[in-house]
């Protein structure tokens, strides 16, 4: 295998051990980490799919692992960046593998059970809720274990790196809440509301009533029962819906956080008319979610688009402004949470790893193992500036929108 590729396979910074022992050492680095192929299924899964999702069929499925640092181990994805094998050397590849594996590896090996199979027109009202559905029904108590007593799967709003999730996604709720300048009486509305627990900070501590919507089924079932517990039914309400179903506007305020993603390129200034048409003149929105910073959109990634976000896309935050704007919403503030954003996910890849037991208790193995990667290599995306995070605060026309001359108050500082 050495020979292939211009060599870059023989230059890996990571050793490579096989289900009998025998070993490829790292290039240069005794003590590089370890990926283990357990099984020969392993090598089955990338001869039938020799490419990304072939090494994510292995990982999910446990026969291709990692001993050491999985960071380290993640890093060596460089070395792979535009890598292309032609006929002759996928044919030498076969006959490696054949010799060291044997003929079985040539039958396909099961697809792990949890991997997404998307039907339907793409970002449809059905396809959008099986999407939805893969990710987030799954367990509130494994969210509870990764996410913490906040139950926030957004970014927070450290004020240093060292300071707890808890008080940092306090922050961030304030934040938001300050930022749509909510007041005594007013009407919410939070697109993909979650669990609950920005409605609850904004009427606890801003009297406001809301409206959330989820299309998570478990989702809405933990933010009802909390809100009960709070006290707080009769002026909180979460549905079972899509953002494109609510027809009893007009909002006072709007918040989206970490909703848009998963809208589609081609449904954007659906989604800004949709919800200019939702607030009242003078109204703030507050979109707050994940962009690139590449101007033009990278191969889709089939670990991401097969085991984590189905249909997920991400786009230049410039593009959801130019939506806004063409939508009549004027936007007013733009804000980077890049670095929050990979302080936020290497605490919740803490959470999991000390509670990674019970998390496997609740979600199986192969899910515990996809939340892993995801996570760590989605911190590592943020650090490496891969990707990014944007709160955009736009104002519906018609009527005073009533922000001050300066950003007063915000970001919150308790």
């Amino acid at each position: 295998m050495a020979g292939l590729a211009d060599g870059r396979l023989a230059r890996l910074p990571v050793a490579v051990r096989f289900w009998d022992g025998s070993t490829l050492p790292a290039a240069g680095a005794p003590d590089a980490p370890v990926v283990v192929v357990r099984d020969r299924s392993a090598i089955a899964h990338i001869l039938h799919r020799p490419d990304q999702l072939g090494l994510a069929r292995a990982w999910v499925a446990g026969t291709l692992d990692a001993e050491g640092d999985l960071e380290t181990a993640l890093g060596a994805r460089e070395n792979l960046t535009g890598l292309t094998l032609g006929t002759r050397e996928r044919l030498a590849l076969l006959r490696d593998a054949l010799r060291i594996a044997g003929p079985r590896i040539l039958l396909p090996p099961p697809v792990p059970e949890i991997e997404a199979r998307a039907a339907g027109r793409r970002h449809s009202l059905r396809r959008d809720r099986q999407a939805i559905r893969h990710h987030y029904d799954v367990s509130n108590r494994f969210y509870e274990l990764v996410l913490g007593p906040s139950m926030v799967y957004s970014c927070a709003y450290f004020a240093e790196p060292e300071e707890d999730l808890e008080s940092a996604q306090e922050r961030k709720l304030e934040v938001i809440c300050r930022k749509l300048r909510l007041q005594p009486g007013e009407r919410l509305l939070d697109v993909g509301c979650g669990w609950g627990s920005l409605l609850l900070h904004a009427a606890r501590h801003h009297g406001v009533h809301g409206v959330g919507v989820t299309l998570s089924e478990q989702q809405a079932v933990m933010a009802r029962r909390r809100i009960a517990e709070a006290g707080l039914s009769d002026r909180l309400e979460v549905r079972v819906c899509d953002y494109r179903e609510i027809a009893d506007g007009p909002f006072d305020k709007i918040a989206s956080v970490g909703m848009y993603e998963h809208v589609g390129r081609d449904e954007l200034h659906r989604y800004a008319a949709i919800l200019e048409g939702l607030l009242r003149p003078g109204g703030l929105v507050l979109n707050h979610g994940i962009a690139r910073l590449a101007p033009h959109a990278p191969a889709p990634d089939p670990f991401i688009t097969r085991y984590v976000f189905p249909d997920g896309e991400l786009h230049p935050v410039t593009d959801v402004m130019a939506s806004m704007q063409a939508a009549g919403l004027e936007v007013r503030d733009v804000e980077s949470l890049r670095e929050h954003y990979a302080l936020t996910l290497r605490r919740w890849v803490d959470n999991l790893l000390a509670h990674r037991e019970e998390a496997i208790g609740e979600v199986g193995a192969p899910r515990e193992r996809v939340w892993h990667m995801y996570m760590l290599g989605s911190a590592m995306a943020f650090e490496e500036r891969e990707i990014t995070i944007y709160q955009v605060l736009a104002a519906r026309g018609g009527a005073a929108h009533g922000l001050p001359l300066v950003r007063e108050g915000v970001p919150a500082t308790g």
